[in-house]
């Protein structure tokens, strides 16, 4: 991987992203008879800082390496190229001291389906070292905070609708009150009312736990909703990047009316915005 020598950190610096690259495929090696595979480019060369304290949003349509973005973040995969910090500690050489600083919901979040919501965030809470009776206390009230019947905490996961899982997904990742809080499209599925409870709670997690908060999502009202500043990703590039406010402000008028964050999406990306439903 390219030597890259990393500017001192910045303690008001949460993410420090400088020429990240990351590339799948032809990995030099194939079967005798079968073609060579062409290695396709996920993220090209990203530069960005996330500021500490910040709701920061990146957008793109299915494909552009929003995903691959956060899995480099939070340690999952690693960079061709480039670095990646997160509260001045690489990615690469500090994995562990990363993973002690994050948490991640993604839209295919994994649970033990026999066990309940409970359960799950008891075993989660275990992992990160938290004691029994706090994490317990702290479960059910984020559980019950995020909408979820006290009943409910008790039942096995796999008789849950999709939307309810997603819930649990994100009360595992708020019990450990991580300060870099990766949310990879978090409230795919859920209902509206049940959307707003999220949104609500991350506010209150960035507000109260002096959290950093980095939220990939199709859905343009929430970006404009939790989003201090968004990018926004297309090809594995970033193509714009500001406050939600300022990019519609950039952007030409269409017949006569003001643009919507969507209208800016689509002009930059030309392309169609796809949510995966219940």
């Amino acid at each position: 991987m390219p030597a890259h020598t990393c500017a001192l950190p910045d303690p008001d610096v949460a993410v420090r992203i400088h020429q990240a690259l990351k590339t799948f495929g032809d990995s030099g090696w194939r079967w005798p008879s079968g073609p060579r595979t062409a290695a396709k480019v996920a993220v090209d060369h990203v530069s960005l800082n996330i500021q500490r304290g910040e709701i920061f949003g990146v957008l793109g349509p299915n494909g552009s390496g929003k995903s691959t973005l956060i899995r480099l973040i939070s340690t999952l995969l690693l960079p061709d190229g480039g670095d990646v910090q997160v509260f001045g500690h690489d990615v690469v050489r500090e994995a562990r001291r990363v993973q002690t600083l994050i948490n991640r919901v993604s839209v295919e979040a994994s649970f033990f389906k026999k066990l309940s919501p409970l359960e799950n965030l008891m075993y989660g809470a275990r992992l990160y070292g938290l004691g029994a009776p706090e994490a317990r206390d702290g479960a059910r009230r984020i559980l019950i905070r995020l909408g979820l019947e006290p009943a409910v905490l008790e039942q096995p996961m796999e008789e849950m609708s999709r939307g309810m899982q997603q819930k649990v997904a994100i009360a595992r990742a708020f019990l450990s009150s991580p300060i870099l809080l990766l949310l990879d499209e978090p409230t795919t599925g859920l209902d509206p009312r049940s959307k707003r409870e999220v949104q609500t709670f991350v506010r209150e997690l960035r507000d109260t736990h002096d959290a950093t908060v980095l939220l990939t999502t199709h859905d343009m009202v929430e970006a404009e909703a939790l989003c201090d500043r968004v990018a926004i990703i297309h090809g594995g590039r970033i193509v714009a990047l500001d406050t939600p406010e300022a990019l519609k402000a950039a952007a030409p008028r269409l017949n006569g009316h003001s643009p919507t964050l969507e209208d800016v999406f689509l002009s930059l990306t030309g392309a169609q915005l796809v949510e995966f439903v219940d």
